[in-house]
């Protein structure tokens, strides 16, 4: 369903049962899944793969060229995930030649304002709050929330299951399972109430804490607290997630 006010390129793919309300502008080279809804005066350009049931809400642009004095004009792309909501005048920019696409998970809500730059990956079920401006090649593991007005800088990456305070500036890598706030960016314990809802055990979550004793409060460095994780903590995917993230940190980690 279209309104006659409304502008779709002849060679968009669209699905079945999809609502396009008046005054949105859907370029060529894109694809939209069925059950998807997209709201007036939203702008969809080329490159653009948005899955089913998907909701855009007014003045959102999806697929815009990135804004990188780098970009060549390179056929790439920005991929919406199956049953993610784009608030209010959400900017996704399509990707560049380093990774050739954006990417936002599903399930995910990328509330009002938000910016999401060139080559980002964002995990599933992700929030994003209203107005975090978050710059090129990041990348977001899946049930991670950022609080709103943050801003993330390029090449940042931030864990799974992550909590971070509105307004921070997340200069460094925020490893998994984590909450963070202040100035600069701090540990401030684990998501434990977040891994609650998620279905964590409780044994499952004093592990992580364990590990992250090693790291934040014991006063070791990186390399000092990973040796003594690894002797003194259990093999875990757990456990060996977070040192698998801390070994492989090219910005560094967050201070404690």
């Amino acid at each position: 369903m279209s309104h006659a006010l409304t502008s779709i390129h002849p060679a968009a793919i669209i699905g079945s049962n999809v609502t396009i309300d008046p005054f949105t502008v859907i370029h060529e080279d894109v694809e939209i899944g069925e059950g998807t809804w997209i709201g007036s005066n939203v702008t969809i350009f080329p490159g653009a793969r948005i899955g089913k049931n998907v909701r855009i809400f007014p003045g959102a642009v999806i697929s815009a060229i990135p804004q990188d004095l780098k970009f060549g004009g390179e056929v790439t792309t920005a991929v919406i995930g199956d049953h993610t909501t784009i608030r209010e005048c959400v900017t996704i920019n399509r990707g560049t030649s380093d990774r050739m696409k954006t990417v936002i998970g599903q399930h995910c809500l990328i509330m009002a304002y938000v910016h999401v730059a060139h080559d980002c990956v964002i995990g599933d079920h992700c929030i994003l709050a209203n107005s975090v401006q978050m710059a090129g090649h990041v990348n977001l593991g899946d049930y991670a929330i950022i609080g709103g007005s943050s801003a993330v800088h390029q090449f940042a990456n931030i864990g799974r299951h992550v909590m971070i305070s509105g307004g921070s500036l997340v200069r460094k890598d925020v490893p998994p399972f984590t909450k963070s706030g202040r100035e600069p960016l701090s540990y401030a314990g684990i998501n434990s109430i977040g891994l609650k809802r998620r279905g964590f055990t409780d044994e499952l979550i004093a592990e992580i804490q364990d590990v992250y004793r090693y790291v934040y409060l014991k006063g070791l460095n990186n390399q000092d607290a990973l040796t003594q994780i690894e002797a003194n903590i259990q093999a875990s995917p757990e456990r060996d997630e977070i040192i698998a993230f801390i070994k492989n940190s090219e910005r560094g980690i967050m201070k404690g």
